[in-house]
């Protein structure tokens, strides 16, 4: 199926790795010249070389810069695709707030989280999606958590952040935008083999005094895949709704996550 974004340009948040990563991949493989954000220089750079290997016939662009400090979306708007040229696609992605309980957080955790999880992406919605509405067509994609729907309780910085970028999107994507050619969707990943979930497991084998290997077999078996999800097949559902065929779905939260949630809706 082609797609229909071909030359088209994406902003990429948290793209040197993990899903944002598998995001930035399936995009690529569109023919969508895409600029990656991320904050680690040197695993920037090594993932926007293989990129660019992996994909000559698109541009590929790094920046190396913390997005969720406003020094850090300046210099990633300024890039826009090149001059005179500005952003179609914005994926909303940053790594979620450390696990715990909330007795211990104090205002600068709350603060932190809502910076990263809510505040920065609604920040990057602002600065390009006029310009979409104007050009005619625009698709955002934050990357949430299934937690918005199922929240976990040591999870509480990241349910509260993310579930108030949820509601905002719920709006937002019901305006006159949608009708400018502008979707806004979050996607919500479960269980996926990246970095995050590796430390996540690893923190839960320490505490409990189990093999790491046996936790990850038991979260395995409460997923009804019974396996977890690879960076490239989130990626893969990331650019389908960035496509011109998802054009009519707006406002939604996408849940992949092989069946965990137990939910009817």
């Amino acid at each position: 199926m082609d797609l229909g974004i071909k030359g088209k340009w994406a902003l990429v948040c948290g793209a040197s790795k993990g899903l944002g990563l598998g995001c930035a991949q399936a995009l690529a493989a569109e023919g969508v010249n895409v600029v990656l954000v991320a904050r680690g220089a040197a695993t920037l750079d090594a993932a926007v070389s293989a990129l660019r290997a992996a994909a000559p016939g698109v541009s590929v662009l790094g920046v190396a810069a913390d997005i969720t400090a406003a020094e850090g979306r300046a210099a990633a708007l300024s890039v826009a695709g090149g001059p005179g040229k500005a952003f179609d696609i914005l994926i909303n992605n940053a790594g979620g707030p450390p696990p715990g309980d909330f007795r211990s957080w104090d205002r600068d955790d709350w603060i932190q989280a809502l910076d990263a999880n809510m505040l920065t992406p609604i920040e990057l919605i602002k600065a390009l999606v006029d310009g979409m509405a104007q050009r005619g067509f625009g698709r955002i994609i934050n990357i949430t958590s299934g937690a918005v729907k199922a929240p976990i309780g040591i999870l509480g910085l990241s349910n509260g952040a993310r579930s108030g970028l949820t509601g905002f999107v719920a709006g937002t994507a019901r305006s006159p935008l949608a009708a400018q050619g502008v979707t806004i969707n979050n996607l919500l990943p479960g269980a996926f083999e990246t970095d995050r979930l590796k430390t996540t497991l690893a923190g839960a084998a320490s505490k409990s005094g189990q093999p790491l290997e046996a936790v990850m077999e038991s979260r395995r078996s409460t997923i009804p895949a019974k396996r977890f999800g690879q960076p490239q097949e989130f990626g893969a559902i990331c650019a389908f709704l960035c496509s011109v065929h998802a054009g009519y779905m707006t406002g939604q939260n996408v849940l992949a996550d092989g069946g965990a949630y137990p939910g009817t809706f």
